[in-house]
């Protein structure tokens, strides 16, 4: 994309171009493969020391293997497979070999409990699990719980009733022949994502094989990625943002990806100079590994980096101060979900406006309404929908699958609500407000916690924040602005730290905004993607 290609020209012309039949792993990994020296991924083993590179050659012909392995067992199109690995090579032959078969992976975070693997299991009906050692006695323990778990494979070593992931593909040929088995169509049924389950039970989302083609304006736009790039995106492969970033856009632009197995603490060091010895280009990590890697030393890396990103949470000033003086670039903001790809995104070729999610990406018309999906007026809050009556982006879910009134509350019309709250600007800039379950109405007004979380995070006291609606202990307001923060190192709580930092919202934001009450944890309570539970939080409000 050139820089001097005007936003409006390219939103304008872009056109989605969606075959009948597709398929990722024929369709993008296997033409690049034809390519037998091209890079398509570096794995860092979890010491450092020690790197795996796959071309796009060896991803095809093994992920060929193991849909071989697949077919040996007895799984066939349409089964459902839980897949729990770390940030390791296999991750991708599975996924890549499942998707050529027409078999349903459902990637699972390495940090998921006994209960949370038995819930997918039988939410889904899945027969079959790829683990590792580390989570086979979780899954051993609760087995004779899931009636429709046939199939157990270890990527990493041999155990009773397991299959042995090396011996299956040991025995399987290097050949896949597609019609042996059948094509598989875009509207086919290809990836299933649980959601974080921040404000109940995760949702199954089920995307189909045209997923992968909605994540071309994540990779080529907000990523802003060319096949000559290397990128590394920090995402553990159980969520969203491994399909967003380790996987499907890159790949389809020729790009190459870049993992680091990094169970147990996060090492910022390491990340620095993983990035500078691999020569990686293009960077995108949450605002909580920025806020870790500018306490380090920045100045003695020479990093090859020319594009940086970030979404999720509140990034503060001093953040993207310091990493613009050291490295001159900005880091850009960007919007999706697990039921989309990027559908808003800041880009290289235009002015950042900070705190703003910036405009929606090709492909996509997103609008701001009301409830009854009335568009709504620049600077006017309401739903941040997806407006799909004369085009459904290929990268938009198909379904939450199994869940009917999940469905009605999100498809209404012609639009797909995403359940944020938000508003555009005079110039189409959209600014992320919260999800509309955590909007806080006090005394008349509607009080997004995002906006007031990040006035907290310019403060240099705070750590983390979460920002509620509580019951105003005076009983005057009936409901009230309530913030739960995590101070820095250094700082302890007081009645002048309190005051100071209501001050500062007041002043960043608007008066009626600031956190009348203000509580200091230690920690606060998290999903285990990293996603603060709020509903935690007001329990005892």
């Amino acid at each position: 994309m050139q820089k001097n290609e005007g936003y409006d020209n390219l939103y304008k012309k872009f056109k989605w171009n969606v075959p009948k039949y597709y398929n990722f792993g024929f369709d993008v990994v296997d033409k690049w493969a034809e390519d037998r020296t091209k890079l398509a991924l570096i794995s860092i083993d979890r010491t450092g020391r020690r790197d795996r590179y796959h071309t796009f050659r060896d991803l095809s012909v093994e992920s060929n293997r193991y849909v071989n392995a697949l077919k040996r067992i007895g799984i066939k199109k349409g089964d459902r497979v839980l897949v729990i690995l770390q940030s390791i090579p296999e991750w991708y032959i599975a996924l890549i070999g499942m998707f050529k078969l027409g078999v349903i992976p459902m990637p699972g975070t390495v940090l998921l409990t006994s209960k949370d693997i038995e819930y997918r299991v039988n939410r889904a009906e899945a027969n079959m699990i790829f683990t590792d050692l580390n989570h086979a006695d979780l899954v051993d323990g609760i087995k004779s719980k899931c009636p429709t778990l046939k199939y157990l494979m270890l990527v990493d070593g041999k155990r009773k009733g397991w299959l042995n992931y090396l011996e299956e593909m040991d025995k399987s040929s290097y050949e896949c022949i597609q019609k042996d088995f059948g094509k598989t169509k875009s509207t086919d049924s290809m990836l299933i994502y649980f959601t974080s389950g921040t404000t109940g039970p995760p949702k199954m989302v089920l995307h189909t094989h045209s997923y992968p083609l909605g994540h071309e304006v994540t990779a080529r736009f907000a990523q802003s990625l060319t096949d000559k790039d290397l990128h590394w995106t920090v995402s553990e492969t159980g969520w969203a943002k491994a399909a967003w970033g380790k996987l499907f856009g890159q790949m389809l632009v020729g790009a190459a990806v870049i993992q680091w197995e990094t169970p147990g603490r996060f090492d910022a060091d390491g990340l620095l100079w993983a990035l500078e010895r691999y020569g990686v280009t293009s960077f995108c990590a949450p605002p909580t590994v920025y806020r870790l890697l500018i306490q380090m030393d920045l100045k003695k890396y020479n990093l090859k980096l020319r594009h940086s990103m970030s979404a999720g949470e509140p990034l503060n000033p001093e953040v993207i101060r310091v990493w613009k003086d050291t490295f001159g670039l900005e880091i850009y903001d960007f919007y999706g979900q697990t039921e989309t790809v990027c559908v808003l995104s800041n880009y290289p070729f235009m002015p950042i406006k900070y705190g703003s999610v910036g405009k929606p990406t090709p492909g996509h018309d997103v609008r701001i309404v009301d409830d009854n999906g009335n568009e709504l007026p620049a600077n006017e809050e309401g739903n941040i929908a997806l407006y799909i009556d004369k085009v459904r982006p290929p990268g938009l879910f198909k379904e939450y699958w199994k869940d009917k009134e999940a469905m009605k509350k999100s498809f209404r019309g012609n639009y797909y609500f995403t359940g944020d709250r938000g508003y555009k600007d005079e110039d189409g800039y959209f600014w992320f407000v919260g999800r509309d379950d955590d909007v806080i109405k006090s005394s008349g007004y509607r009080i997004g916690p995002f906006e007031v979380e990040s006035a907290l995070m310019e403060h240099d006291a705070v750590a983390e924040c979460a920002v509620i609606g509580s019951n105003d202990p005076k009983k005057v307001r009936g409901i009230v602005v309530k913030a739960v923060i995590v101070l820095s190192k250094g700082y302890k709580p007081s009645e002048r730290l309190t005051k100071e930092l209501q001050d500062h919202v007041k002043k960043t934001t608007a008066p009626y905004k600031y956190p009348r009450i203000i509580d200091y944890v230690d920690e606060l309570p998290k999903t285990i993607s990293g996603k603060i539970l709020r509903r935690e939080l007001r329990k005892n409000n």
